[in-house]
C-alpha cells in the first residue's frame, strides 16, 4: 500500500503555489478601487479594519520567524498563507469598501484607503522573502547586510508592523481624531510659513548689484560646489527696498497679522467643533441619518477649506518673495477670504445652535475684513 504522506518536495511545491496565490492577490487588491456596495451595513468599517490589521500583524510575526529559523517547514509556512487568504486580506478590502465618504467623511475613507494598500505592499514584500529552496534565509538576507543588498526579512517585518499598526490605530482616532490630527498638521505648515515670512522681512535688501557681479566675474570658471549653487540662490533672493514703492512693507504687515488670526482660527475650530464632534457614524443606524448626513457634508467641506489655506499661502510667500504686487493682493484674497469662509461654515455647533464659538466666529470676520481695509 503507497505511503499518502506528502514529500519535502511535494511540500516545497505547495509552497511556490501558496506564494504565487498571495501575491497575486495582493496585486489585485492593490489595483482594485473601493465601491460603495456596502453603503448600508451596519458593521463599522474601522472596528473590522482594526481586527484584519491586528490578525496580519500576528500571521506576520509567524511568517517572520518561520523563514529564519530552523528547521525549514514548508507546511506551516503555507499554512500561514493560506490563513492569511481566507480571512484578514479579505477582510481587509471589505473595510475598505465599508469605510465609504458618505457615512465615514471623505478623509477618513481616503486615510483608510491610503494605510491599507501600505500594509499590502508591505506584506508583498515579506512574502517576496520567502524563500522557496527549502532553506531558511541566511544572516544576510535576514539582517539585509553583505552583499544582498534591501533591508532584510526582520527589517521589512518590523516595517509591516508599522503599517499595521497604523491602520488599527484609525479605531481609537475616529473620525474627530483624524479631523484634529490633520487641522493641527495644516495649522502647522501655517505657523511655518508665518516664521518664513517674517524672517524674511527682517532681511535688509541686497541693494550691491554690483558687488555681486564682481563676485560672479571673479569665480567665472571655477568649479562651482553644490554648497556655492545654494548659497548663490539664497543670496539672490530680493527683499524689501528701504524705498519699497510698490508698498510691500504694508501688505507684509497685514498678511502676518491675519495668517496669526487663521492660525487662531484652527485652534479654535479643533477646540470647539471638531473636539465636540459627535460619535461618527452612528451606531444607531437607523436615528437621525439624514442629521448624520449633514454633519458629514459640512465636515468634509470645512476639511476641503482647511487643506487649501497652507497650499495658497505658500503661493501668497511666493508673490511675496518676488516682490509681486499684483500676485501678493490676489492671494491675499484668496487666502483670507477662504479662512473667513471656513469660519462661517462652523458658525453654529453641530446642533444647529449658536454658542461660545460663534461669538469668537464673528469676530474673527470682522478682524480679518478690518485688516483688508485698513491696507493703503
Amino acid at each position: 500500500m503507497a505511503s499518502s504522506k506528502i514529500t519535502p518536495e511535494q511540500n516545497l511545491a505547495i509552497l511556490k503555489s501558496t506564494v504565487d496565490t498571495i501575491s497575486a492577490l495582493i496585486v489585485q487588491l492593490q489595483s482594485s478601487s473601493p465601491k460603495d456596495s456596502n453603503a448600508n451595513s451596519n458593521i463599522n468599517a474601522l472596528d473590522l479594519a482594526h481586527d484584519t490589521a491586528s490578525l496580519i500583524r500576528a500571521h506576520s510575526t509567524k511568517l517572520s520567524l518561520l523563514i529564519i529559523n530552523k528547521p525549514f517547514t514548508a507546511s506551516a509556512i503555507s499554512t500561514v498563507l493560506r490563513e492569511l487568504v481566507s480571512g484578514p486580506l479579505p477582510g481587509l478590502a471589505s473595510a475598505v469598501e465599508l469605510c465609504n465618504a458618505a457615512k465615514y467623511t471623505k478623509a477618513m475613507s481616503a486615510e483608510l484607503q491610503w494605510r491599507a494598500k501600505k500594509v499590502l505592499m508591505e506584506l508583498g514584500t515579506l512574502v517576496k522573502a520567502i524563500p522557496l529552496d527549502g532553506k531558511t534565509l541566511s544572516e544576510d538576507l535576514k539582517n539585509g547586510t553583505g552583499k544582498t543588498g534591501g533591508k532584510g526579512s526582520l527589517a521589512s517585518t518590523g516595517v509591516l508592523w508599522e503599517a499595521c499598526d497604523g491602520v488599527a490605530e484609525l479605531r481609537k482616532l475616529g473620525i474627530a481624531g483624524l479631523m484634529i490630527k490633520k487641522a493641527d498638521e495644516y495649522r502647522d505648515l501655517l505657523k511655518d510659513a508665518l516664521e518664513e515670512l517674517q524672517e524674511w522681512g527682517e532681511e535688509e535688501s541686497d541693494e550691491s548689484d554690483g558687488e555681486d557681479e564682481t563676485a560672479e566675474e571673479e569665480t567665472d570658471g571655477a568649479d562651482t560646489s553644490a554648497q556655492d549653487a545654494v548659497d548663490s540662490m539664497f543670496a539672490s533672493q530680493r527683499h524689501i527696498s528701504s524705498e519699497d514703492p510698490d508698498k510691500i512693507r504694508p501688505r507684509l504687515d497685514s498678511a502676518q497679522k491675519r495668517l496669526r488670526l487663521v492660525i487662531l482660527m484652527y485652534q479654535a475650530v479643533v477646540k470647539r467643533r471638531f473636539k465636540t464632534l459627535p460619535h461618527l457614524p452612528r451606531r444607531e443606524i437607523e436615528a437621525k441619518p439624514d442629521e448624520d448626513t449633514g454633519i458629514i457634508n459640512c465636515v468634509d467641506e470645512v476639511m476641503d477649506v482647511l487643506r487649501k489655506i497652507p497650499d495658497i499661502t505658500d503661493e501668497l510667500a511666493s508673490a511675496f518673495y518676488e516682490l509681486d504686487g499684483a500676485g501678493i493682493d490676489k492671494r491675499m484674497d484668496e487666502c483670507f477670504f477662504t479662512g473667513f469662509a471656513a469660519a462661517e461654515l462652523l458658525v453654529k455647533n453641530w446642533e444647529g445652535k449658536e454658542d461660545e464659538f460663534t461669538v469668537w466666529a464673528r469676530k474673527f470676520q470682522v478682524a480679518m475684513k478690518k485688516e483688508w481695509q485698513d491696507l493703503p
